[in-house]
């Protein structure tokens, strides 16, 4: 993190795409209105977590801002219904809204037949939040700037986790005004060089988040949950984006299945086993 000149704090973030997702579901209607309905996948966030009603689902909703922005700018007098299954938990660090909000631009864009190309989603995708256009590149990427500067990145390899989601979340905006950037900034090339020749011990112990302090000032579970990871055999764990969620680097997916296992045993939250590319 660096401070920039228009106010914004510069990111320099190495993200990748897992497999736990939220599904969206997009019909044209000739009402010319926009409506959304939220559900909560089954046991998708735990007994403690939050519930549909939680996530909002009129205009504040940033799906629903996505397709009424593409409406207004490519001119559809075209309305929408959508349903918004929602099983990547809220308030999380791992990005459900912007990746709804790009899921969205890319159903209505084909269901109105706009043709509309990525570049130009990823453009508006920006003005809805600076990690919308992430989500609308193909695997993993290196993000700078505020976010909305894409870099895709090959060659990392298939990449096993365990997430894992505590009963209480944390806004972001929160995150950000209480983070204090390095004078120094750490670069990101290490990192990415151990995981491009498979050295994923030594990725996992290059691991950093510029904003984990500043979540743990916070919220309590930031250090509850560093060090549940630390007592497990993880090749390295770590805060996801803004908190609260908190991942670690498996070996193999039965590896992360197991720790999944133990840490939700173990009180914390709901434990994950996904898979990255």
């Amino acid at each position: 993190l660096a401070n920039s000149n228009d106010g914004y704090l510069e990111i320099e973030t190495l993200v990748t795409p897992i497999d736990l997702y939220d599904t969206l579901y997009f019909r044209e209607d000739a009402s010319g209105h926009v409506r959304l309905v939220c559900h909560r996948a089954l046991g998708s966030w735990g007994p403690d977590g939050p519930g549909p009603d939680e996530v909002p689902q009129g205009a504040e909703n940033l799906v629903v801002r996505a397709v009424e922005l593409l409406r207004q700018r490519a001119g559809v007098r075209a309305g929408a219904r959508l349903r918004l299954v929602k099983r990547i938990p809220i308030a999380a660090g791992l990005g459900g809204g912007s990746s709804d909000a790009a899921a969205a631009l890319v159903a209505a864009n084909a269901g109105w037949g706009l043709g509309w190309s990525q570049g130009q989603l990823s453009r508006l995708g920006s003005e809805l939040g600076s990690d919308v256009p992430l989500f609308l590149a193909d695997g993993p990427a290196v993000c700078r700037g505020r976010g909305e500067q894409v870099e895709p990145v090959a060659n990392l390899g298939m990449l096993h986790f365990v997430v894992v989601r505590p009963p209480a979340g944390l806004s972001t905006a929160e995150v950000y005004k209480v983070c204090r950037p390095a004078r120094e900034p750490r670069r990101l090339e290490p990192l990415l060089r151990s995981m491009v020749r498979g050295d994923l011990a030594e990725a996992g112990r290059l691991l950093f988040n510029r904003l984990e302090p500043a979540a743990e000032s916070l919220s309590p579970w930031i250090g509850r949950l560093r060090r549940a990871l630390a007592e497990t055999d993880c090749l390295g764990h770590l805060m996801s984006g803004s908190g609260t969620c908190y991942f670690g680097l498996c070996r193999h997916a039965r590896h992360a299945r197991r720790v999944a296992r133990r840490l939700q045993a173990s009180g914390v939250g709901i434990a994950f086993a996904v898979r990255g590319s």
